[in-house]
């Protein structure tokens, strides 16, 4: 009789095996696991797993284990096969025929045991930005992998020569000296902003008395090379002040398109609410972009009124997370890519995107402390003018920022073929109110729920979905402890799975959703005068619900509120009569959204994507920052002529 198949949560105890085996064995960062089947002998196929989780990130290899659709057999292996297996695989690692480099330490190769059989399981860490690319035999071309969704693939040639070049000692690809460009290929006026710049963050520096061509020089624009004799503008410089044309000569950087996109609408016939691109209106260099995007999306945090030694201080530690946010997507890119930094906003978040690949592992990049700049020439102007921290610290200023503002983490996705690396600042907290009351409306209850548990299933509910992956960039926690805690949720019904190729995706468990059926009263405030129909569920004994209702007294106050509430406010609205409350609320102030869902007993996220957007785009409200989504203090307003047609 055939042994049953392990489902995809039960095989998933592997990974507890392995952290018990040691804690240290598996990072505390997103991986993969990737599993070969040793029946027919020790697995070939395996080296260029090994050469892909190098260079893209760490990963594990089980030795042992056929993945079918759907499921996996556990074949297991004898103590013969496991130390056959072994020393095939040091052979390989040690052989530059095999592979080209041996990353590998005792402690990355364990015996592990599952269902009572045996298993080979080997750790692939992610290779030093010195030692990649990790390629099969002597040639990297033609035998460089990189891992995506699908598995392994094999490198293109433009891949490879990226990675070789990054691989350089003296990584500096901004101080390359481009040949027939002068001075006068920069903006003048580009340089007098930065002085000025300058002069405001470092008054009292000696560089201020030089002139322009000395000044270029010590901060990297213009350089001369000792060996060479050769001279002139650098990369940098020509990045930070160059004139459009001179940038996008097909001598230098013919592809160049820095790209703010702003979209701070619910209206989906508007594509861009605003947009700042290579236009011909503007010299498009990285200063003047720096410094027509910082404005827009500065604007959009909320400032307090803050006194620091009797000066207001106009910035928050989210405004310095912001800002090291925008200038490290700014000196991280990789220029000589055809793709460009994409800086966008809409109303929920920021997104930075730049062409090129992480220099550091993931695991570094969260802990901070650690930094590889691809363009230090240009990182030392932006430090000069006080819009960048020192080395190492910028994402530790970007994730205690976004934290001191009580918002979702940041999370950065790395994205290949073509290779990109984009960072997203969600702009809502970890849990909202309002996805909390969607939550108590879809379900009977969620206070039985751990934090983690109600967490994971508010990103859910957020998100549209969510995975193991996703959830390691948000809850302090192993991705084992992660594994069980969905299949808990999915065992108590809250969640389901859905296999997606290489990944288990997890979804809310669909229930009917009587949001805007049912009126919560908690925290109204109604007068006292109106009687409220409440509706109460019956259920019989064949199953079927039966309504209810039953009237109450209900004190309203209006203190600071004038509604007019003469109107009877019924636990069932249609969608016209529950537009009719709305502007009536409405009719004599702005509030904000919160208020209005309060009085309704709705939530804020039922107004926001099934009500709010139709009636702003039908006239029947107006906001009072229109052109500003997310503004702290925005509030809606019934348009007269609407508040005419109600009276």
């Amino acid at each position: 009789m055939k042994e049953q198949q392990l489902n995809l949560f039960d095989f998933e105890d592997t990974y507890s095996l392995f952290s018990l085996l040691d804690n240290e064995f598996l990072p505390n960062e997103y991986f993969e696991v990737e599993y070969k089947s040793g029946k027919g002998g020790f697995p070939k196929e395996l080296w260029k797993t090994y050469s892909a989780f190098a260079n893209t990130n760490t990963g594990i290899i089980v030795i042992g284990i056929k993945e079918n659709r759907g499921g996996f057999d556990i074949e297991g292996l004898s103590d013969e096969q496991i130390e056959n297996y072994k020393r095939q695989f040091w052979d390989g690692c040690n052989n530059p025929n095999t592979i080209s480099r041996n990353i590998l330490s005792n402690d990355d190769v364990r015996v592990v045991e599952l269902k009572g059989r045996k298993l080979l399981g080997l750790r692939i860490p992610f290779a030093n930005r010195t030692e990649r690319p990790v390629y099969l035999t002597r040639n990297p071309f033609g035998n460089t992998y990189k891992r995506n969704y699908e598995g392994d693939y094999r490198c293109t040639e433009n891949e490879v020569k990226r990675m070789l070049a990054d691989s350089s000692s003296e990584l500096q690809l901004d101080a390359l000296i481009l040949e027939h460009f002068t001075i006068e290929d920069l903006d003048p006026t580009s340089i007098r902003h930065f002085r000025q710049l300058f002069a405001s963050s470092r008054s009292g520096h000696p560089w201020h008395a030089l002139e322009d061509g000395e000044l270029l020089r010590k901060i990297g624009a213009y350089r001369v090379d000792r060996k060479s004799r050769k001279e002139g503008i650098t990369l940098a410089g020509l990045l930070m002040f160059g004139k459009e044309d001179s940038i996008k000569d097909q001598d230098a950087l013919s592809d160049y398109f820095p790209d703010y996109r702003e979209r701070l609408t619910t209206d989906e016939k508007i594509r861009w609410t605003d947009r700042i691109y290579p236009d011909g209106t503007w010299e498009c260099n990285l200063l003047q972009f720096y410094l027509k995007v910082w404005p827009k999306i500065s604007s959009t945090l909320p400032k307090p009124f803050q006194l620091k030694n009797d000066e207001r201080v106009d910035e928050t530690p989210t405004h310095i997370a912001l800002r090291e946010a925008f200038v490290n997507a700014i000196v991280h890119t990789d220029y000589s890519l055809s793709g460009n930094i994409i800086i966008e906003l809409d109303t929920e978040k920021f997104v930075f995107s730049n062409p090129g690949t992480l220099l550091i592992s993931l695991q570094q990049y969260y802990a901070g402390g650690i930094s590889e700049c691809r363009n230090p020439s240009l990182q030392q102007m932006f430090m000069l003018i006080g819009r960048a921290e020192k080395a190492g610290s910028g994402v530790d200023k970007i994730m205690t920022g976004w934290r001191d503002s009580h918002w979702r983490k940041p999370f950065l996705e790395l994205e290949g073929q073509p290779d990109r690396v984009k960072l997203t600042l969600p702009m809502f907290s970890v849990i909202p109110d309002a996805t909390l009351q969607e939550l108590e409306t879809i379900f009977d209850s969620v206070g039985n729920l751990t934090p983690d548990e109600l967490t994971a299933l508010s990103f859910c509910l957020i998100e549209g979905s969510i995975s193991n992956q996703r959830l390691q960039y948000v809850l302090n926690m192993h991705s084992t402890d992660i594994t069980n805690l969905l299949k808990k949720l999915c065992t108590d019904g809250y969640l389901e799975s859905d296999k997606n190729g290489r990944w288990t995706i997890y979804k809310v468990k669909t229930k009917v959703d009587t949001s805007s059926q049912k009126v919560s009263t908690l925290g109204r405030k109604v007068d006292t005068s109106v009687k409220v129909a409440i509706s109460i569920e019956d259920t019989n004994s064949s199953g079927f619900t039966n309504k209810k209702l039953a009237t109450s007294d209900r004190k309203v106050d209006t203190s600071d509120r004038k509604v007019d509430t003469s109107k009877k406010m019924a636990t069932r609205l249609s969608r016209e009569d529950l537009e009719k409350e709305i502007i009536t609320i409405c009719s004599q102030d702005y509030l904000s959204m919160e208020e209005v869902a309060n009085q309704l007993g709705k939530s804020i996220d039922y107004l926001k994507n099934k009500i709010f957007p139709d009636m702003i785009k039908n006239g029947k409200l107006k906001k009072r920052y229109p052109f500003t989504h997310n503004h702290p203090n925005q509030g809606y307003k019934a348009n007269d002529e609407h508040l005419e047609d109600e009276n």
